[in-house]
């Protein structure tokens, strides 16, 4: 993952993989995993995609809110 998303992506939270909502099994250093099913595979472009593609990532908008908030914080 970027390195500016890392702080907004968690364990059993939810991030949205080229505009399918998933849920996070695990966060290891830069890496995230999520669980897919066959039907999701079938049904969506995650089904065509290689490791190495670009995908269009986007995280939880709670993770992005209290990010902001942090960080005016800091100010």
């Amino acid at each position: 993952m970027p390195k500016p998303l890392d702080n907004q992506i968690a364990s059993k939270g939810s991030v949205t993989l080229d505009g399918v909502s998933l849920t996070v099994v695990d966060v290891i250093e830069n890496t995230f995993s999520v669980a897919l099913i066959p039907h999701t595979l079938c049904v969506t472009t995650l089904g065509i995609r290689s490791v190495g593609d670009a995908i269009n990532l986007e995280t939880d908008i709670l993770a992005k809110y209290i990010e902001r908030q942090m960080e005016a914080r800091q100010r």
